[in-house]
């Protein structure tokens, strides 16, 4: 009896480790890609930041209000 539940114990382990192993590389390389594409975005993003400022118009000059003379 000990040893089948030695077995059992054995085999349920290795089922556990391969299935975990599995998901783990399956999480990496999801991290990996979704990595590469938020890097793309960034890139992009900055690419296209001096872009918008070169086609800014600059703000319009703000009237100053004219001095109250003091007496």
């Amino acid at each position: 009896m000990a040893l089948t539940n030695f077995i059992l114990t054995v085999a349920g382990v290795s089922a556990v480790v391969l299935l975990l192993r599995s998901d783990v590389k399956q999480s990496a390389s999801i991290f990996r890609r979704n990595v590469k594409h938020i890097r793309k975005w960034l890139e992009e993003e900055s690419k296209a930041v001096p872009k918008e400022l070169e086609t800014k118009v600059p703000p319009k000059d703000i009237p100053k209000e004219p001095k109250e003379d003091k007496h």
